[in-house]
């Protein structure tokens, strides 16, 4: 038997009615009916069993029956720094973070980043967090933050027990993923990399800089490749 279609949405309780988004999905997609069964996550981590009561024109109204225990959030909290990228690039990685277990997410500009971050960009990244959470039977969603400077971003950071901070001119890691701790901040520069004083600016704010390796990894491959050691180490992903 399959297993319930997931819905996000807010303020779950009772008897209510799937915002408009979600509605368009369960009628036009889903094509859900009276009686059917499905999942409510609010991206807080806590999910809940439903039955849809009514499909209609004004939207589709469902019966909360009971709150279940999700039993998929890590037990290691990351929260992942990367440059804002060009084109769809911070999407792909907002995408894959949410998917591997990352609690937190921020996107920084720096010296050698060329991309830009608005308004709308953020709010969407936010919602392919939210579709990823969904996708992947997560109950928490990470919310995405911006950071206009990376001083702001490597600040924010600092309430985290590890700090990392790869960079493609370090020859040797000075600190061993295989202990990161129950909180780590993981830094990921944009295409343009970090320059040597920025990299001095994190160390200062107790960052230790970590090597990805031999070969220069595209902005968006370093960034999932450090998530997935860090959840590895951490027995996340089996």
């Amino acid at each position: 038997m399959a297993a319930p279609k997931r819905f996000f949405a807010q303020n779950i309780s009772g008897d209510m009615t799937l915002s408009d988004e979600e509605t368009r999905h369960a009628k036009n997609a889903l094509r859900l009916s009276e009686g059917d069964e499905l999942t409510l996550f609010d991206g807080s981590g806590k999910e809940y069993s439903a039955i849809v009561t009514k499909v209609g024109r004004e939207g589709v109204s469902v019966h909360v029956v009971r709150e279940n225990v999700s039993d998929r959030e890590p037990q290691t909290w990351v929260f992942l720094l990367v440059g804002a990228l060009k084109g769809d690039k911070t999407e792909l990685v907002v995408q894959k973070a949410t998917e591997l277990g990352v609690s937190r997410i921020g996107v920084f500009s720096s010296r050698y980043c060329s991309a830009y971050m608005n308004e709308n960009k953020l709010e969407r990244l936010n919602r392919v967090a939210r579709e990823a959470a969904k996708q992947c039977l997560r109950a928490s969603v990470p919310r995405v933050e911006y950071y206009e400077t990376l001083e702001e971003a490597l600040q924010a950071g600092t309430e985290c027990a590890t700090r990392l901070f790869a960079c493609e001119f370090i020859a040797e890691s000075e600190k061993d993923i295989i202990d990161t701790g129950a909180s780590v901040c993981a830094v990921v520069g944009s295409e343009g990399g970090f320059a040597e004083e920025e990299y001095a600016l994190a160390q200062r704010l107790g960052y230790c800089g970590v090597s990805l390796g031999k070969r220069i990894l595209r902005a968006e491959t370093a960034a999932i490749a450090l998530v997935s050691v860090i959840m590895h180490e951490a027995g996340e992903l089996g």
